[in-house]
């Protein structure tokens, strides 16, 4: 194993900026995956699971939204929620019981309401609430993509070392080019985001800036690549 005494945030800078890093690329028709965009994760004045990385991020998000919608392709947001018995949290939601803890976001509640900030078309947009990780995880996420035949997912939300990661593991996995605007992922610790944008920038997604994800997502359909 290296050892080094640099921050997470000083690796991923160094391997950002290599200019010979190969990337997956941008496929030809994609979907947006917005993870949990809500108040427990959203509102850190109000919740102490909350984080916030870029004050951006939901405007950001809201951007690659309208660009995906007049384009036709598919925009999904997800939330998670539990039921009151928590049974559907699983082994996931037993080792702490606090109102703080992930069982306790409640079906209905103000934690797990999407974050009034992102402009959701209730019409339009895709809404799943899932319980695990991953937003793969027993949702119909793979039959929307499949329906849609897209080939690239770009992924936003939190947290970075959490959700989104799991998601972009899932979604390489299953085959998709998979892109992370980085201004557009968060999480609790800079530690943790930054040495999870590093893994994944080295072995799962293209972490890149969201100003060429809205650039390649705004494109005409006639120009686009």
């Amino acid at each position: 194993m290296e050892l080094s005494d640099k921050s997470a945030r000083a690796i991923y800078e160094e391997i950002k900026a290599n200019p010979t890093r190969a990337r997956f690329g941008f496929g030809k028709k994609a979907v947006l995956v917005n993870i949990d965009v809500q108040n427990a994760y959203t509102r850190p004045e109000e919740f102490k699971t909350a984080y916030e990385t870029d004050p951006r991020q939901i405007e950001y998000i809201n951007a690659l939204a309208r660009n995906f919608r007049a384009r036709g392709w598919p925009v999904v947001w997800t939330h998670v929620a539990y039921m009151e018995s928590a049974e559907d949290a699983g082994v996931w939601g037993t080792r702490t019981n606090t109102p703080d803890s992930l069982q306790n976001i409640k079906q209905g509640s103000r934690r797990a309401a999407f974050d009034e900030r992102a402009e959701i078309d209730h019409v339009r947009d895709v809404i799943y609430c899932k319980k695990m990780p991953s937003p793969f995880f027993e949702t119909p996420l793979q039959s929307l993509l499949v329906w849609h035949q897209a080939d690239t997912v770009i992924i936003t939300g939190g947290s970075t070392s959490g959700c989104v990661r799991a998601m972009a593991v899932d979604s390489l996995s299953r085959g998709y080019r998979t892109i992370v605007p980085e201004e557009c992922v968060a999480d609790k610790h800079e530690s943790y985001h930054y040495a999870n944008l590093t893994d994944m920038l080295l072995k799962y997604a293209d972490v890149l800036p969201v100003a060429d994800v809205l650039a390649w997502s705004g494109a005409s359909a006639e120009g686009a690549p």
